[in-house]
């Protein structure tokens, strides 16, 4: 949907809500009924033309705009084809995450080793996905729900496992900052289920603390990454020396 689109349609909603009709925009507007209608079936209105409707809402100009960008739809998962198009190039994944992050091209291109027009291909490339709007002056304005996640198993996943993951590990988590717990317990699958949901939760106040934290300089903030992981599992040095093998088969939805 077009930004012209959304805001005409926001529009409309807005005067439905208010109760407003046809014929009362154009009796404020000084128009006819039938002009009206026509300008709302062709999306031509004037600046100032929105701007006398926004006043018959009460509202800013900037409010509406507000609202439009508010009710378009966010993208909330990418098919494994467009993962897939990201990971064809280690640079194109780099300016997705530091996107996400809610870094500027300026801050990208003087970070890592990305000209300015690699950086605005790429991001051109990143708005045909739908993840994020490039605005004037290379301005990104994202489009992805609050609960947007990467495919589980996809191509995101497989690349940061063959990648970063060994990486991500090659620590003894003993500097300021950093934290590994590894805890083994026998869980019931209701059990499990319920800590999983319980993990979805520290998830959402993750990605709440990265929000809130988006108005503070960007010096004073790390890239910080969490890794969870839970399934039913026996190492296999262990699972060998076992007599029978062990047919409860741990299989349970959602892990």
């Amino acid at each position: 949907m077009s930004q012209t689109h959304q805001l005409i349609s926001t529009l409309k909603q807005l005067l439905k809500a208010r109760g407003l009709t046809y014929a009362q925009v154009a009796a404020h507007l000084k128009l006819s009924e039938a002009s009206v209608k026509r300008q709302f079936s062709q999306q031509s209105f004037s600046l100032q033309t929105l701007e006398a409707m926004c006043d018959l809402l009460q509202l800013e100009l900037a409010e509406l705009v507000v609202q439009a960008q508010q009710a378009q739809p966010r993208l909330s998962q990418l098919s494994a084809a467009q993962e897939a198009e990201l990971v064809s190039d280690p640079r194109r994944v780099l300016m997705a995450i530091c996107v996400l992050n809610h870094w500027t091209l300026e801050q990208i291109v003087a970070t890592y080793q990305i000209s300015k027009a690699q950086g605005i291909a790429h991001l051109l490339r990143l708005d045909h996905l739908g993840m994020i709007r490039l605005m004037p002056e290379n301005r990104v304005s994202l489009r992805i729900a609050r609960d947007f996640a990467w495919l589980a198993g996809g191509p995101i996943h497989q690349f940061f496992r063959e990648r970063a993951q060994s990486d991500f590990l090659d620590s003894d988590f003993r500097h300021p900052g950093e934290l590994l717990r590894f805890q083994h317990a026998m869980l019931s699958p209701a059990a499990n289920l319920r800590f999983q949901q319980r993990l979805q939760r520290l998830l959402q106040e993750f990605t709440d603390l990265h929000e809130d934290g988006i108005t503070t300089p960007a010096n004073t903030r790390h890239g910080t990454s969490l890794l969870l992981a839970l399934r039913p599992w026996e190492p296999e040095v262990f699972s060998a020396l076992r007599r029978t093998p062990d047919s409860r088969g741990f299989s349970l939805a959602g892990c």
